[in-house]
């Protein structure tokens, strides 16, 4: 039983709650169990708060059998990766070389959002130091491992919060994504990732990596992602790049479908080279957005330069974050982000401004694109989970992470909304993510077509 409420979503939860045949309590107890069970294996969080858990649980409950609950997430439990400022928790970004012995008296946006909302915070979920690549290991917190078989890697960087919720260790998750970093572990361990549009989440402090990152839901359901970014979206005056605050439902039309849209489907954007097994999976998904009543047809956006653009951008955002440092802290830092940063250093000012301009170049390509059509399909990553541990898979070309992750980068360049979406398992029975992009803004019909292939095709989660 404690298994499956641990597994339950969030907004079966909330239904509980509402009619009394379910307390916060015993879904908190429900996650913190899970922790005990599969954290040691799977290195999901380096900071669980079972004491604050269960006293926020226990308030949470008090006020639903008072018929007054905080908000709209009151009760669920959640975590926060640990890139993100949380009061009373050290925030030190999977790093050693941060200060834990400092006053920790500030949320970040997302966390005080979820906070007025009520959500029971459980811990901090591991990442690569300060995010920086498309795994989860870092010298502070070891190495982060799969659900759906702990040999292999969960993808990164929020590789934490994609393990911890594949496996029950709460209903919402909350990741970041400068490069992939939703999409890529939510494919790698079969749960529902979005990254919406930029500035749609606000951010505070802002990413040293500039405005290639975004904030968002992780979760086993798209309801419960919709559900997420109704808190999240709620505007805060610390993130000058916000979006203006609408006040938009995600979850109201979530259930309108997809007939009449006209869908675009790119295999292998651009020529890029993709597993059989995965391109299979990810054709058979795009095929079933037919059924449900859309005009699906293969196209390809004329999209340029984008593996050049981001790596400058990328960098020398990670030159950036460690020129904060001085020699006996970066000696700390992992040898692959000092490596990154080096290579950063060594672009001059006109070299980042082409990068910006062909940044833009796509952006504008990206827009026209969606004058024709309504979404894109891709796949969310090209290849299956690989050995954990490792930067990229056995053989790759011997450079860095960007180079197995080229259908995810592009649109943190052109900031437009997109979801991975759980689309079925390999022979070996590891997970493939389908890529739904959304024109700027549209973050609500991105979802909405999430929900709709949901519906033909349920997510699974691993058997633990």
């Amino acid at each position: 039983m404690s298994q499956e409420l641990a597994l339950m979503s969030a907004s079966d939860m909330l239904a509980g709650y509402r009619d009394g045949s379910l307390s916060p309590v015993e879904t908190t107890k429900a996650a913190l169990a899970a922790i005990d069970n599969h954290n040691a294996a799977l290195n999901a969080f380096l900071l669980v708060d079972e004491k604050g858990a269960l006293a926020a649980a226990a308030e949470s409950e008090h006020r639903w059998h008072s018929k007054q609950p905080k908000g709209r997430i009151d009760g669920v439990p959640t975590s926060i990766k640990d890139i993100l400022l949380t009061r009373g928790w050290p925030t030190l970004r999977g790093s050693k070389a941060i200060d834990r012995d400092q006053a920790w008296d500030e949320d970040s946006p997302c966390t005080a959002r979820l906070r007025d909302h009520g959500a029971v915070l459980i811990g901090k979920t591991t990442t690569p130091e300060f995010g920086w690549k498309g795994v989860t290991d870092s010298a502070l917190c070891g190495i982060t491992r799969n659900p759906w078989n702990p040999k292999l890697t969960p993808g990164g960087s929020s590789g934490g919060a994609s393990a911890a919720i594949a496996s029950g260790m709460g209903a919402l998750a909350i990741g970041t994504d400068g490069g992939g970093s939703i999409r890529i572990p939510a494919a790698f361990t079969g749960i529902f990732g979005l990254k919406p549009s930029f500035g749609r989440v606000p951010a505070h402090p802002l990413s040293p990596f500039g405005t290639v990152a975004h904030l968002g839901p992780m979760t086993r359901c798209v309801t419960d992602a919709a559900l997420m970014l109704n808190v999240l979206a709620e505007p805060d005056p610390r993130d000058w790049y916000a979006l203006p605050y609408d006040n938009a439902d995600y979850t109201a039309r979530l259930n309108d479908g997809v007939k009449g849209l006209r869908i675009a489907f790119s295999p292998t954007l651009g020529g890029h080279t993709v597993d059989p097994e995965i391109a299979t999976l990810v054709a058979a998904a795009a095929r079933r957005f037919e059924e449900l009543g859309a005009l699906v047809e293969e196209a390809e956006p004329e999209l340029r330069d984008c593996d050049s653009t981001f790596r400058v951008l990328w960098f020398a955002g990670a030159a950036n974050l460690l020129s904060r440092f001085d020699d006996t802290a970066r000696a700390l830092i992992d040898p692959g982000l000092r490596e990154v940063a080096e290579q950063g250093r060594q672009f001059s000012l006109l070299d980042y401004l082409a990068a910006v301009s062909r940044r833009e170049a796509i952006g504008v390509e990206m827009n026209r694109f969606h004058q024709t059509y309504d979404l894109l399909l891709t796949p969310a990553l090209p290849i299956p989970a690989f050995e954990a541990g490792l930067e990229q898979p056995p053989g790759d070309d011997p450079d860095r992470w960007v180079n197995w992750t080229p259908f995810s980068y592009p649109f943190n360049l052109s900031q437009q909304p997109a979801a991975s979406v759980p689309c079925g398992l390999t022979a070996a029975g590891l997970p493939a993510g389908l890529q739904i992009v959304g024109p700027s803004h549209a973050d609500a019909l991105v979802l909405r077509a999430s929900r709709a292939y949901e519906g033909l095709r349920p997510f699974v989660m691993p058997t633990l």
